[in-house]
């Protein structure tokens, strides 16, 4: 077996609309359980697979960066905000291949994104950029049964026994972990705000505080 690269560096997307304790928790626990170097939150811009963000790019940053506010290995990435057209996942994660070379890359995905994951721009040279994490519930086995025949087929090719493997080689993995899942959604959080509802506990308080200032949901 050959050296092991660096510390894998995690890669985390979403609308954050808004970011909420069902994303962060979920996140923490890789952080930690995947001895990553740190792992990035990236805001998308322009979601190529849902309709327009409620909140804005700019409102849904500032929520972000107060939630990770204080928390050591979380960073704020602003990178497809910057980026005009849609916001690829393929194209982000070229852009920090770029960056950090060799070191490992792990895209963090739910399983329902997962499973959606060949109807994603190039989904087939994101394997070639990163490893591809996919988060469960404790106790929960990937059905392959419910897969596309494509991605059936790559999940046999690249799948990872345990999270040691991630820091064997760069890219290509397909590992299932297990996290602490809360069942908690943006959605719903919205439409809680909306019916003039309290959001408190979903979220951090700070972000809860931005909401009400913001006037944002209603």
């Amino acid at each position: 077996m050959g050296a092991l690269l660096p510390a894998p560096i995690g890669v985390f997307g979403g609308t954050f609309d808004p970011i909420h304790f069902g994303h962060l928790r979920p996140a923490l626990d890789l952080l930690e359980q995947l001895s990553l170097q740190r792992l990035h939150l990236i805001p998308c811009a322009v979601p190529p697979h849902r309709g327009e963000p409620h909140a804005s790019a700019a409102q849904r940053l500032a929520m972000l960066e107060l939630a990770v506010a204080g928390q050591p290995g979380f960073v704020v990435d602003e990178r497809e905000l910057r980026r005009s057209g849609p916001s690829y996942m393929v194209d982000t994660l070229a852009s920090l291949r770029a960056e950090v070379g060799e070191t490992p890359l792990c895209l963090i995905l739910g399983v329902d994104a997962f499973l959606g994951l060949p109807g994603w721009h190039r989904w087939q040279r994101l394997l070639e950029l990163a490893h591809i994490v996919v988060t469960h519930r404790p106790g929960w086995q990937l059905d392959e049964t419910s897969m596309p025949q494509a991605l059936r087929q790559a999940v046999q090719e690249h799948w990872l026994a345990d999270g040691a493997a991630l820091r064997a080689q760069s890219a290509g993995g397909v590992l299932l972990q297990s996290v602490t899942q809360l069942d908690i959604s943006a959605t719903d959080i919205r439409e809680r705000i909306a019916a003039g509802y309290s959001a408190n506990y979903l979220l951090p308080v700070t972000v809860w505080q931005y909401i009400q200032e913001q006037d944002l949901y209603r």
